[in-house]
């Protein structure tokens, strides 16, 4: 089953066009790497995907269906909800590690139930709660640059989201942290369809399901 109906998609910045006339279906668990070079226009393909590309001033013709419904009609926050990204300059935020996943659940629920199950849960689904379970009130600046991503990718976890897309989620890591990385992508895409933008052909035969390449404005 398609979870992701891409149709007839150009996108516009100002008067320049950065993507033209891209089709694509996306299944259900599907892990998709989209590749390209610098400037080819993966990242702005995954913010049309998420509702960024309009709010940051860019624009778009075709459509794009999210289990069948024209992202158009979906209110921008649950859009970003079903959309969960991970941008390539994401960090943790000053908060205390706890606090990092119970201030989108505070934001979209109000008052937490079961929080600390709850917090134990997601911290369990990135593989990093036996790592940081007595120090939960601690910075996540004083964890080193794997973990902190661990902790962003279970943070994009927070909303239920129904799709996680990645943008270069390995590009500041070593190769030790960055297979860490990938397993853990490989195992959320038992439970959710992925998408990441790479410039690693490795990374990308390694994970994806499909490569698909931006060449001259188009996928291929």
């Amino acid at each position: 089953m398609n979870i992701l109906e891409i149709r007839n998609l150009s996108i516009f910045y100002k008067e320049k066009e950065i993507l033209k006339n891209v089709n694509l279906d996306i299944k259900e668990n599907e892990i998709i790497c989209i590749m390209g070079s610098s400037g080819s226009g993966k990242s702005t393909l995954l913010s049309c995907l998420n509702g960024f590309l309009v709010e940051n001033g860019g624009n778009y013709t075709g459509d794009v269906f999210l289990k069948g419904k024209n992202i158009r009609d979906i209110k921008p926050i649950d859009l970003k909800r079903k959309m969960s990204t991970l941008f390539q300059d994401s960090k943790p935020f000053d908060f205390s590690i706890e606090k990092n996943l119970t201030y989108a659940m505070e934001f979209y629920e109000g008052k937490i139930k079961n929080k600390k199950e709850r917090v134990k849960n997601l911290l369990e689904s990135v593989n990093l709660y036996d790592e940081v379970k007595d120090n939960l009130n601690i910075s996540p600046y004083k964890l080193s640059g794997g973990q902190r991503q661990r902790l962003c990718i279970a943070r994009m976890l927070t909303t239920c989201p129904e799709v996680l897309i990645f943008d270069e989620p390995c590009s500041s890591l070593d190769e030790k942290n960055s297979i860490i990385i990938e397993e853990l992508i490989k195992n959320l895409s038992k439970k959710y369809t992925i998408i990441i933008s790479t410039h690693n052909e490795k990374q990308a035969e390694r994970l994806a399901d499909r490569i698909i390449r931006i060449d001259n404005k188009q996928l291929n």
